[in-house]
């Protein structure tokens, strides 16, 4: 969708760059660019403006910085997606999380498989290292867009067929006797993304991801689930209420 701004009005004592983005950033605001969307190119925007394209190009850099648009290598720019609130609570699933927002929750298995356990994840549960686990890594998706890149383990061994059966981790747990599940703890850090994390999660580089880390328990107080959690800052914010 382009503006209809054939060139850019010249404004004294505004560099030209300052009133491209400023342009942008209005279009966004009234709705002209929706959240996620995809800006005009550079080429298409240098014409608009009537300026060259590195003029666009600090435009764009600015609205980056300020985190209104992303800029993905290779496939463009795009507008600021809508952040979502996740709130840490007792019962916190996926899918009502999503459908909390009205978007359509989805996800994709990467992985599932029986893996022995590393330090982390044997601490997670008290065991101790090289302790066998079943895997399960998913990208969850709201309307289609990542929101979340988890680890989920399990140390049921029935927890693996359970799955292949049923992609939903709280029928799965149904299925192997347990019928409910809480959180026990949920420690929260931040750092930048790995290269693969990036990429599925379909963020830049330079913004941080979330990662947390949650233990959930049965009714018993019993480790059932040791999680780690990726979540891409540009869509997602965690809130802790009493």
């Amino acid at each position: 969708m382009n503006i209809a701004l054939p060139a850019t009005p010249r404004q004294d004592g505004v560099t030209l760059w300052r009133q491209i983005a400023g342009t942008l950033q209005r279009g966004i605001a009234d709705g002209t660019y929706i959240p996620g969307g995809r800006l005009p190119t550079e080429a298409v925007l240098s014409a608009q403006f009537g300026v060259n394209r590195h003029t666009v190009r600090r435009a764009l850099d600015e609205l980056s910085r300020e985190g209104l648009v992303r800029i993905e290598q290779g496939r463009g720019t795009f507008v600021a997606d809508d952040v979502l609130d996740y709130t840490v609570e007792q019962r916190t699933r996926f899918s009502e999380w999503i459908r909390r927002h009205n978007k359509e929750p989805s996800g994709e298995v990467l992985q599932l498989r029986e893996i022995a356990a590393d330090a982390q994840t044997a601490a997670g549960f008290g065991l101790r290292t090289g302790t066998k686990m079943v895997l399960l890594e998913r990208l969850g998706l709201a309307d289609g867009r990542p929101v979340s890149l988890t680890r989920h383990h399990f140390r049921h061994r029935g927890m693996l067929a359970a799955l292949h059966d049923q992609p939903s981790i709280t029928e799965a747990l149904k299925a192997v006797g347990i019928a409910d599940y809480l959180r026990q703890t949920t420690r929260v850090t931040a750092r930048l993304p790995t290269p693969t994390e990036a990429e599925l999660l379909r963020m830049p580089r330079n913004r941080p991801v979330l990662v947390a880390e949650n233990i959930n328990v049965d009714s018993a107080g019993a480790v059932v689930e040791f999680a780690i959690g990726c979540y891409p800052t540009p869509r997602v914010q965690m809130v802790f209420e009493p």
